[in-house]
């Protein structure tokens, strides 16, 4: 065998994750994925938990499944959505101006993701991922053998720049919140998305999945990439956020040949989402007083968010919220920061789960936070970066 059809063999093992170089020490077998997520430290006793990301539950309906189901005569699997839901679906949509024209179900915004990731990706091709970004995605990514490229994200959301050095890299498939960013908070502007589109152009074998998980909640305006017309895309929504966290459901609209391959994929396993489920859900997605609930819930988790960004403010303390439940606070040491304020009631979420090569900050969720509350945070937030300023300036 040439020397060059073994140089390329490697360079193909390398691409793939089965390999990795270790300069004298040779090129030996990577490591398995992991399969399991990095899941948070429990609460302890008596704290204030503002870690979690979890909505308010006095904001959620109470749930009510159909009182009667009868006995299915074989299986689904020939009419997995119900017609009326997938109307609903359709119309939550083209509000925001996502196309509709092809529409599915999933378990899940995670679940819908993942199946999009596993018929588009093979172990080892690289995906553009937000840095910081939600951490049971980039476990997500990690444990389906994929190597994640990160973009940094402002107030605006992914930046242009770095979003083209990831796609020059050899990202196969992007995955994106267009508002609402966990952790950031983070929402694209009308500005923001043109570029965002110019990049992509240039690029068009990229599948771009957006993330838009707290739709109806995320206090931000519709700004989308779907709507740009991009060949490869799919657009992810699903309703925990703003109905329940038992509702195990999510809608994706995407271009044909990404939702065949979906739905092919998912009839190859689970087979259909519950009809129970989806009656449940379209009960819900189409009570006017629902409706109502979900825009007072709406309201309140922006005065709640924009509550502890002003406070600290006023203590001179940087912070970004701009949509979403969360404030993500930029500091210079992640642990002094969440065990001073453990000693002062509050349980917050250190940034390494979020951040790939991003600087370190501390997650605040602030969906039940009140704004008296949000007040003394920020004053319990200032005097523990006071006491780790004096410890460093020592």
């Amino acid at each position: 065998m040439s020397a060059g059809t073994v140089a390329a063999a490697y360079k193909e093992l390398r691409g793939r994750g089965v390999v990795v170089t270790l300069g004298r020490g040779g090129t030996v077998v990577a490591s398995a994925p992991a399969v399991t997520s990095r899941r948070p430290p429990r609460v302890p006793a008596g704290l204030r938990d503002l870690a979690g990301g979890h909505p308010d539950p006095a904001c959620l309906p109470v749930l009510a499944p159909p009182a009667r189901v009868a006995p299915v005569p074989g299986s689904h699997r020939a009419s997995p959505r119900l017609a009326t839901l997938e109307d609903a679906a359709r119309a939550w949509f083209a509000r925001d101006g996502v196309p509709t024209g092809s529409v599915t179900f999933a378990h899940g915004a995670l679940d819908c993701i993942a199946r999009l990731l596993s018929t588009e990706l093979r172990p080892g091709d690289a995906v553009a991922v937000e840095d910081p970004g939600f951490h049971h995605l980039l476990d997500l990514v990690t444990a389906s053998g994929l190597r994640m490229l990160p973009v940094t994200v402002d107030d605006e959301g992914i930046r242009p720049e770095a979003l083209r050095t990831a796609l020059r890299a050899g990202a196969r498939a992007l995955v994106c919140s267009p508002r609402g960013q966990s952790p950031s908070g983070a929402r694209f502007t009308p500005g923001r998305r043109d570029q965002l589109l110019t990049v992509l152009g240039d690029f068009p074998e990229v599948l771009v999945v957006e993330d838009d998980h707290n739709a109806d909640i995320a206090g931000a305006d519709a700004v989308n990439l779907a709507s740009g017309g991009l060949p490869r895309w799919a657009h992810v929504r699903t309703v925990s956020k703003h109905l329940g966290i038992d509702l195990r459901w999510a809608a994706l609209a995407s271009d044909p040949a990404t939702l065949a391959r979906h739905d092919g994929r998912m009839l190859l396993t689970s087979g259909w989402v519950s009809h129970i489920l989806q009656a449940t859900v379209e009960d819900l997605l189409t009570d006017p007083a629902v409706a109502r609930l979900v825009a007072e819930a709406a309201d309140t988790y922006t005065a709640r968010r924009a509550a502890l960004t002003a406070a600290l403010q006023g203590h001179g303390i940087a912070s970004h919220g701009v949509s979403g439940l969360n404030v993500w606070v930029p500091v210079r040491d992640e642990s002094a920061v969440v065990n001073g304020l453990r000693t002062r009631g509050w349980w917050t979420a250190a940034g390494t789960r979020f951040r790939i090569a991003s600087p370190p900050a501390v997650r605040v969720t602030t969906a039940t936070l009140t704004p008296a509350e949000a007040a003394q945070l920020a004053q319990d937030f200032a005097d523990v970066l006071a006491e780790s300023q004096a410890v460093y300036g020592g």
